[in-house]
């Protein structure tokens, strides 16, 4: 009898990750997709760099800071935002280019990403970041820490004075 019983606990849990993988299997895309999508964003006009962290139950903050170098010149910024069906903690960098940008005002504002990332220790990605103003941020991104996201994410950029 006692054997059933592990049994049955080994045949639960193996469902539970077999179901998990089915559902974050799309997601190992995400990476691939970002950089085959670079090739129709045209040619970058700046780089960025970027350091924050997300704390996530459910929904999720996200908090740090930025550099933007852009026309011969270096630009700070700070980054908060959100996301949903989340849930973890992570430190993340990332770095990237970034398109259609004229002026630089127009690189503040709302971005909207729609990516999904597991981090387990340590884990990389990349995320295409679109604002209102048609400026887009390609990052590739390497986090630390122990999160799950399958997630609409939002994040402000706004320039340092």
């Amino acid at each position: 009898m006692l054997e059933r019983t592990e049994g049955f606990n080994s045949m639960r849990i193996s469902r539970r990750l077999v179901a998990l993988a089915m559902i974050m299997a799309p997601l190992a895309a995400a990476p691939t997709l970002a950089r085959a999508a670079e090739s129709s964003l045209g040619t970058p006009s700046g780089h960025v760099t970027m350091k924050f962290k997300s704390l996530d139950i459910g929904v999720g903050h996200t908090w740090g800071t930025g550099k933007l170098v852009f026309q011969n010149h270096t630009y700070r910024f700070k980054i908060e935002g959100g996301s949903l069906a989340a849930v973890g903690y992570a430190n993340i960098s990332g770095q990237g280019e970034v398109y259609n940008l004229t002026k630089v005002k127009d690189f503040e504002g709302s971005y909207a990403a729609v990516n999904g990332d597991v981090t387990a220790g340590t884990g990389v990605g990349a995320v295409l970041l679109n604002n209102p103003a048609g400026v887009r941020i390609r990052l590739d991104t390497s986090s630390s820490g122990g999160r799950l996201a399958a997630a609409a994410q939002g994040m402000k950029i706004t320039l340092r004075k």
